[in-house]
């Protein structure tokens, strides 16, 4: 249905809605993206051919223990978009805002429509015995045959059943289940919707209908009124309300559902074409390739692969990886001791330690949470034979090269899966500002790793509001102009022998087989 009416912003602007899509001129755009430690606004725009993206602000995104349970905090997060938005109007007009956060986590709404806790924290451990729960009503393999989706304790389905087991009354009051960046979307616009790539991190959706697979709801006696209607990347929830707009002084611009889920808006910004892979890094490894559709197989869900939703209805077929948490929660660690190292402290240390000496697997649950983890890795060698680091370049380079080490079995698996042989990694987000990883990964895979951009997430966010406003004519254009707009920079593998030769010990010394099935001990 064609929306023949034209609203004015005080600046002034018109502004078409047509068929979902906005058509206006000298388009601005307000990108958000939270990651698990911070939150930024940017600005984006096309200036002379190329995808530009300002940073206004930046804030921390810390969570909150309280009574035992970790959570977001979501009200602060709310403080600081609305700041974010009141900066944004002093630089000019603005003609859309897009939203995307980490997945799995979500709020419950009353049938007031206010919200009953703020959000818990996928690292909280109240999920933890909750999987094995849910398949004694419904098997590990008929769940990843339903929905494909990758076994992880921290996704949205376990954290219902949780509810369900342990807080039925919160349940009872519930209304409404919003992911979290649809959940600000609500808070902007006064609309409830759920964003496909978002939904599709839940382990709740059929990823063949690309809806919510309410027959699994009923066999574990979930309440389906929750779920919100399911919308595709480029939707407009609705414009800004008129309250928010009366308190910030802004005109009723459009929120776009952008890929909510930043990984999703990371792979958009891919400068990449056809039968690409790629790593977006930063707190997880997201290791994948993008699918016309699902894979889903014995073999994939052997090897723990996951179907997630990406823009155009494609499929992000991908393993979610324990990423450069565990350099950073160290980090945390050795600053509580007093010893505040920077990065490239680590980085240097870490080359000057000798190599090969331990592995650990990085997806083990005692690196999950918060807390000693040099410590963890200690005794996670000693417990496994091998020789204990004990200086902090032997604990980072131990790191290091378990995650180069992973991303290597992680290679071959995807290889073998999809019957592809890719010779390019594209290495995207805040992760490739560590070059040490970037070429320990072209040497652990062999192939030649591409990194950039660095602001995959932002870029593929901007991206997708400017094809909603009809400033660019689609994904393949995106993607060529951000291959325009940044340099990438290349490694090529230097000693891809020396890892193959370290392989095999690596997957003996953490009790697994190759491409990453845990071996029964």
């Amino acid at each position: 249905m064609i929306l023949e009416r034209i609203l004015s912003d005080s600046a002034g602007c018109g502004l078409l809605l047509m068929r979902g899509k906005i058509l206006m001129a000298n388009k601005r755009v307000l990108a958000f993206d939270f990651g698990a430690s911070s939150g930024r606004a940017m600005l984006g725009s096309l200036e002379n051919g190329r995808l530009q993206a300002v940073e206004l602000h930046r804030f921390s995104n810390d969570p909150v223990v309280l009574n035992g349970t970790m959570y977001w905090d979501i009200l602060r997060l709310w403080f600081e978009i609305k700041q974010s938005i009141s900066l944004a109007l002093q630089n000019g007009p603005i003609d859309a805002i897009g939203i995307d956060t980490w997945g799995v986590d979500f709020g419950l709404l009353d049938q007031h429509g206010d919200l009953l806790q703020n959000p818990v924290h996928y690292r909280d451990l109240r999920t933890k015995g909750i999987p094995e729960q849910v398949f004694a009503l419904v098997p590990r393999a008929e769940l990843y045959r339903r929905t494909g989706i990758q076994y992880m304790r921290i996704n949205t389905l376990y954290q219902l059943y949780y509810l369900k087991q342990h807080r039925p009354e919160l349940l009872a009051q519930a209304q409404t289940l919003l992911p979290v960046p649809d959940l600000f979307a609500y808070f902007l616009t006064g609309v409830k919707r759920a964003e496909a790539t978002f939904a599709s991190t839940t382990n709740m959706l059929n990823p063949q209908t690309g809806q919510w697979d309410t027959e699994l709801l009923q066999k574990l006696g979930l309440p389906i009124r929750l779920l919100p209607q399911i919308v595709q990347p480029g939707t407009v929830y609705g414009l800004l309300s008129d309250k928010l707009c009366d308190e910030l002084g802004c005109p009723p611009v459009p929120v776009i559902a952008v890929c909510t889920h930043d990984t999703a808006s990371a792979v958009v910004s891919a400068p990449a074409k056809e039968d690409f892979v790629y790593i977006s890094c930063g707190t997880w490894s997201l290791f994948g390739t993008e699918l016309p559709q699902p894979l889903i197989t014995p073999a994939s869900e052997a090897y723990n692969y996951t179907n997630e939703g990406g823009y155009n209805r494609t499929i992000r077929f991908l393993r979610n990886i324990m990423g450069l948490w565990l350099i950073q929660e160290s980090r945390r660690q050795w600053k509580r001791e007093g010893q505040d190292y920077s990065f490239a402290d680590l980085e240097r240390l870490a080359l000057e330690a000798p190599a090969f000496r331990s592995f650990i697997d990085c997806d083990d649950p005692v690196f999950e949470t918060a807390g000693d983890l040099p410590g963890r890795v200690r005794q996670y060698c000693e417990k496994t034979g091998q020789p204990v680091p004990q200086s902090v370049g032997e604990v980072i380079r131990c790191i290091y090269e378990s995650l180069a080490m992973k991303y290597k079995d992680t290679f071959n698996g995807l290889k073998q899966l999809t019957g592809v042989e890719y010779e390019t990694i594209h290495m995207l987000g805040g992760g490739i500002k560590d070059t040490l990883l970037c070429s320990m990964t072209a040497d652990a895979t062999g192939a030649t790793v591409l990194a950039g951009p660095a602001e995959a997430t932002v870029m593929g966010n901007i991206a997708v509001q400017l094809i909603a406003l009809g400033e660019l004519e689609g994904l393949s254009q995106a993607r060529q102009m951000i291959r325009e707009s940044i340099q990438l920079k290349s490694y090529l593998p230097k000693q891809p022998g020396v890892w193959d030769a370290q392989f095999q010990n690596y997957l003996r010394v953490t009790g697994q087989t190759a491409s990453g099935t845990p071996e029964c001990r």
